[in-house]
């Protein structure tokens, strides 16, 4: 059966490599983004309603994250408008061990439409295509909760499990936790990425305070000061978040990615490489 998808976030981590994945299988998808025809902006309303016209199923991700205030109203009023427009099934990317999130999901779980909500680790692809990869170039990575060990999951096995969840209905009314096949720190983080590109890349225990404050100087949007804040000190070694989960085994057949993997497959890339300024 041809479906018609709406891949919300369709240019991001995850979306869209479901993008290519359900586009590969046949399927019309329609990307969710406000460079898109329809457009799709979650701080303009107006725009959800065209964006959901004529869609059987939608992949939702919030930006930039679930947890942060505001998105239990957006989904609400998302969920709302899907009904309206005749959805028939949601998947919903959450984040795994956040309980401002947890209010979200319960929204699509209570929406009277199929769903799937897909709890996912932190991503490995945050040091390659997001807020850790310029300390990363810059070889020196300043950061809080050293001890914290974390089940990174790969966007690839994320974007996997999520095609799954849209075109297979006996993963209906699911819940799927997805991680990495193990734990491991930030320090063993930068010892993998230094190893794989030959670079002394030093990792420096700092306090969360002084992170922060680091990121306020940067300029970082006042969101996702917020989210790394919230991250840090409510999620990342929360009881329970330490745990690899089965759940990407259980709907691929097979084990997730596992760090080193990503870190050798990124490295080919030279995205850690520093950008030598060329002499006149």
């Amino acid at each position: 059966m041809n479906n018609q998808i709406l891949v919300i976030g369709g240019t991001g981590k995850t979306g869209r490599k479901v993008v290519t994945q359900l586009e590969k299988r046949g399927h019309q998808v329609r990307v969710g983004s406000r460079s898109a025809t329809p457009a799709f902006d979650w701080e303009d309303p107006k725009t959800w309603s065209p964006a959901l016209e004529g869609m059987d199923k939608v992949y939702i991700t919030f930006q930039p994250d679930l947890a942060v205030p505001g998105a239990l109203d957006a989904i609400e009023g998302l969920t709302k408008k899907a009904a309206q427009a005749g959805v028939k099934k949601l998947v919903l990317l959450s984040g795994k061990g956040e309980r401002e999130a947890e209010l979200s999901e319960q929204v699509v779980m209570h929406s009277g439409l199929d769903y799937t909500i897909v709890r996912a680790s932190w991503f490995m692809q945050n040091f390659s295509e997001s807020f850790f990869l310029d300390p990363i170039l810059a070889g020196q990575v300043a950061l809080p909760k050293p001890e914290a060990k974390v089940p990174y999951v790969d966007t690839d096995d994320i974007a996997e499990v999520v095609v799954e969840a849209l075109l297979d209905d006996t993963h209906n009314g699911k819940v799927y936790e997805l991680t990495g096949p193990r734990l491991i720190t930030f320090a063993e983080v930068m010892k993998e990425i230094s190893l794989a590109t030959g670079r002394h890349i030093a990792f420096t225990p700092i306090s969360l305070e002084e992170y922060i404050g680091f990121l306020k100087q940067a300029d970082v949007p006042s969101d996702y000061i917020w989210l790394i804040d919230y991250l840090f000190s409510n999620v990342l070694d929360a009881e329970g978040n330490n745990v690899v989960s089965p759940d990407v085994e259980k709907v691929l057949g097979r084990k997730p990615k596992d760090f080193t993997e990503y870190v050798l497959e990124t490295q080919k890339t030279g995205v850690w490489n520093p950008k030598v300024k060329e002499t006149v």
